[in-house]
């Protein structure tokens, strides 16, 4: 693997401040419908222009000086709208901005207020429509100075209309691969199920905020098409594991045809004849694939199938799930003395110029056996029997080889670990090569120790309950993790594994942290969990838009940090997989909630096949909760639950 493959020339450094993607004091709200995608700009800090609105082309990733309504000189500056009033220009200001998601018509809408000498100004910014590719902005003049007689809209680019009225609309277009904005008569019509049927979950408490922003924002970065970039402005790539993911909170929240839009081209571009996948919108040799998506795609494919009853796609597809299934059962990957699978790369996209050795990785046998037990399953309802009992005899062997071979399995001392040698050595560190051309500054390069362990990727057996969430091997893995938390900062948030062999920077990061979340959530150590539900909060300010990570960075060579999906579709997946408990399947519906302490009810509204699951559950009492069982949905369901 080429260590310049993630090296970046964008220095934020030159051109206009808006080109920074982390910006003090600064949210990023997405809207999007697939055909075009914006995020509202609101830098509070004066460090950057105060109300921007970056304009992209779902289907063309870049840095963020690439959006379409970013100038090369001035940024973001044109993209201000101002009330023009007796020769004066009234602008937001820095000092006095107000931003907040609303829904009415039940579509996402950014409401920005602000206030100058007088003049107050609420704007709305929403992607009315479901087919065009358009942002509507509305302006609403809320306070003109008592003289006023007439007034002006004006943009920094230049563009002025008359504004007889109080209200005003501004309509993008993305047409061509450019942007046309035009002043409206009155607002586009708001189509209320451009996105239809997309679930809710209310727990009436601040971590609510956490899945709105989840499932407004999830569905607006992917476009018509399926793409969407690992993270919006940092990698310009795609990974199969990413969007597997991804694929799995859609079918959740409901967006069970995006979801389908997206498996298809998973299954169609990003999975060779052979069954090898894509990572980073690259093929890799076989020491350097990564084993785990072929399993998290088939993770995947079962998840949209139970929540959407749209067994066709794996029936259209079967040579492919075929493919993907037997893969990683090659001998070239096959450990001899154990049945691990085993090569040169990690979870986290470390290799053999970073010091992994060959080995065997957990997660690698964590999702080949949960895809192989989901393949397995599909199979069986295919017909496809011989191959379904096949699969699912390897699942089995590879969930014994990592849990209970005592030489090269994935357990020591008691707790899960990251990776071992092929010889049966746990690699607890490793030693770059010369090759690795790291930047100064970042702790790969610093003369030390460079653990491997802990890891968050060793959480994931918890949160997917390969294993008892509750039992003693969880929870001392559990333990072992808290050594992530604050490892060298301040403030909060898990670092994805330990720093000191990290080959990037110091800081905590988003997803990993949900990692964690959902794994404290099953193991019901509520302390923990509510510590990074709040952390969440905390850092996703008004929009609920994390970026990566958290802390400095050498930019360049690497590229600015920038906002992955990932992390939305994690949070979605804690609320209604993991906290409202819904779990569809052939049989039908299992629901088996778990409320944290915080947490007195919840309440759910999901969309299963063609039908609604309507969910409310309270606490009462004491004792174990017994899990509800539902047969296939035949319609609307209310259901009550009471857990202790």
């Amino acid at each position: 693997m080429d260590v310049q493959e993630h090296f970046y020339d964008d220095d934020p450094r030159h051109g206009p401040a808006d080109a920074r993607t982390t910006l003090t004091e600064t949210d990023y709200f997405f809207l999007g419908n697939g055909r075009i995608q914006a995020a509202v700009q609101v830098c509070r800090s004066g460090a950057a222009t105060p109300l921007g609105l970056l304009i992209m082309d779902p289907e063309r990733f870049g840095p963020k000086r690439a959006a379409l309504t970013f100038d090369p000189d001035t940024g973001l500056r044109g993209t201000v709208v101002g009330i023009e009033v007796e020769g004066g220009i009234h602008e937001p200001q820095a000092d006095d901005l107000r931003s907040e998601w609303i829904d009415p018509d039940r579509i996402p809408v950014v409401k920005v207020g602000w206030t100058d000498r007088g003049v107050e100004v609420e704007e709305r910014f929403c992607c009315p429509s479901g087919v065009d590719p358009i942002v509507s902005r509305e302006i609403r003049i809320r306070r003109l100075p008592a003289a006023a007689s007439e007034a002006s809209l004006v943009t920094g680019d230049g563009h002025r209309w008359p504004l007889p009225t109080a209200e005003a609309w501004l309509t993008y277009r993305l047409t061509e691969g450019r942007v046309e904005i035009s002043q409206d008569q009155d607002r586009w019509p708001i189509v209320s199920g451009s996105r239809p049927g997309l679930a809710r979950c209310a727990t009436g408490t601040a971590w609510d905020r956490l899945f709105d922003a989840a499932r407004r924002q999830l569905p607006a970065v992917i476009s018509s098409s399926g793409a969407m970039d690992g993270s919006i402005w940092q990698y310009n790539r795609e990974w199969v594991r990413d969007q597997a993911m991804v694929v799995i909170a859609l079918a959740q929240m409901g967006a069970h045809e995006l979801a389908r839009t997206m498996l298809v081209r998973l299954l169609r571009e990003f999975v060779t004849r052979d069954g090898d996948t894509i990572d980073s919108s690259e093929q890799r040799p076989n020491s350097e694939v990564e084993l785990d998506q072929n399993g998290e795609l088939l993770l995947a494919l079962k998840a949209y199938v139970d929540w959407t009853g749209d067994l066709a796609v794996a029936r259209d597809h079967w040579p492919i799930v075929r493919a993907l299934a037997e893969f990683p059962l090659r001998a070239v990957f096959r450990h001899a003395e154990s049945g691990l699978l085993h090569n040169r790369r990690e979870y986290w996209e470390r290799h053999h110029a970073h010091g992994i050795r060959d080995g065997m990785e957990l997660t690698y046998q964590l999702f080949v056996s949960i895809g192989l037990e989901s393949a397995a399953e599909l199979a069986g309802r295919l017909g496809h029997s011989s191959e379904g009992q096949r699969w699912a005899q390897a699942a089995g062997d590879l969930r014994r080889a990592m849990l209970e071979n005592e030489r090269f399995g994935l357990v020591h001392e008691g707790c899960l670990i990251k990776r071992r040698g092929v010889d049966g050595k746990v690699q607890a560190a490793i030693e770059t090569t010369p090759e690795a051309g790291l930047p100064d500054g970042v702790p790969l390069a610093e003369p030390a120790v460079h653990r491997l362990n802990p890891d968050t990727s060793a959480i994931l057996p918890i949160a997917f309950e390969f294993i008892d969430p509750q039992g003693d091997l969880a929870g001392r893995t559990l333990e072992e993790n808290e050594q992530l938390w604050n490892l060298r900062w301040e403030g909060g948030g898990y670092s994805r594994y330990h720093v000191s062999s990290e080959p990037d920077s110091p800081g905590p990061w988003a997803f990993p942290s949900v990692f964690v979340a959902r794994a404290l959530l099953e193991a019901e150590q509520d302390e923990r969990l509510g510590r990074v539900l709040d952390w969440l909060l905390e850092i996703g300010g008004a929009p609920g838009t994390w970026f990566e990570f958290y802390g400095p960075r050498p930019v360049p060579p690497y590229p600015q940090v920038g906002i992955p999906p990932w992390t939305w579709a994690e949070i979605g997946i804690l609320f209604l997989h993991h906290l409202a408990g819904v779990r569809p399947h052939p049989g039908g519906v299992t629901i088996r909630p778990r409320l944290p302490s915080r947490v007195p009810s919840l309440a759910a509204d999901v969309r299963i096949g063609a039908h609604r699951l309507h969910l409310r559950v309270r606490r009462k009492g004491i004792g174990e909760a017994t899990p509800i069982e539902l047969p296939p949905l035949d319609g609307d369901t209310e259901v009550e639950a009471v857990v202790p």
